[in-house]
């Protein structure tokens, strides 16, 4: 069949699509230009030629069972695999969000739910059982986090943190660095956090932050640390300090605002770092 035909037997290549994870649109047996465009994403997927013609070799692809393969990932880990799985629990309709390579809660989440539709213990993890049923073959190694001693920080604290962030300056500081702190642990804990960004530390509720040895540069790779500074080299920053919550990516970290280089911002003192437990 190629595109053109029409009859029972499209509608049947259409459900069988479909229930791949290759929507053609409505099964209404008429071979049309979504239909084309799934076999061909079809085929390639199954490392077939993507002529969007349905013969043998495809046809024996859409019928067999599900199998797939690839690298065990988990929440932390990044890179090309992470984009292949998240691309695929899109198509299938469980939304992993953003096909970005970072394996974070959505990307859980997202495993989650298909693993527990897919009658498999839904543990997070993508293992060979979970390759199989997702019908894909992914090659290449993730990039796993970085060794830490123990010390890990909290995704969604760093995403809410950057919602926070943009929403208030963007990219320009508003000096309410404590308000745009506070406002994030609150939206991810459900706490109320006072206090400027050289005492917010003091406030902190010790059952749910402790304060670990980590250099700016190593806690800068993990998301979800909150920082403080006693002082900064601003007027206003020589009273009241500064402080943040770390992105995750080694140079920036979200308050009020995105600071793109914290790395790089010098004239700072009384360095802090608490990480959610």
């Amino acid at each position: 069949m190629k595109l053109g035909a029409s009859g029972p037997a499209v509608k049947t290549l259409q459900q069988a699509l479909a229930n791949a994870g290759f929507s053609p649109g409505a099964a209404d047996g008429q071979f049309g230009p979504k239909t084309a465009a799934a076999v061909k994403a079809f085929q390639s997927a199954k490392g077939l030629v993507a002529d969007g013609i349905v013969g043998p070799k495809t046809w024996a692809k859409l019928t067999a069972a599900p199998s797939g393969s690839g690298p065990t990932l988990k929440q932390g880990h990044s890179g090309a695999p992470v984009s292949a799985l998240q691309n695929r629990l899109n198509q299938l309709g469980f939304n992993a969000g953003a096909a970005d390579g970072q394996f974070g809660p959505k990307t859980t989440a997202a495993v989650k739910a298909f693993q527990s539709a897919k009658g498999l213990v839904a543990d997070g993890v993508v293992g060979p059982k979970t390759w199989s049923k997702l019908g894909i073959t992914v090659s290449g190694t993730p990039t796993t986090p970085p060794s830490t001693g123990g010390v890990r920080g909290n995704s969604a604290l760093a995403n809410n943190a950057r919602s926070v962030a943009l929403g208030m300056g963007g990219y320009s500081s508003q000096g309410r660095c404590a308000t745009g702190v506070s406002r994030a642990i609150e939206r991810t804990y459900g706490i109320k956090v006072w206090g400027d960004g050289n005492d917010i530390d003091n406030n902190l509720p010790r059952d749910k932050f402790k304060q670990v040895n980590l250099s700016l540069a190593e806690a800068l790779k993990i998301p979800g640390l909150v920082l403080t500074w006693e002082k900064t080299s601003t007027r206003l920053g020589s009273i009241y300090g500064h402080t943040a919550i770390t992105s995750g990516d080694g140079r920036s970290s979200y308050s009020d605002f995105v600071e793109s280089n914290t790395l790089g911002a010098g004239g700072r003192s009384g360095f802090k770092v608490f990480m959610p437990i």
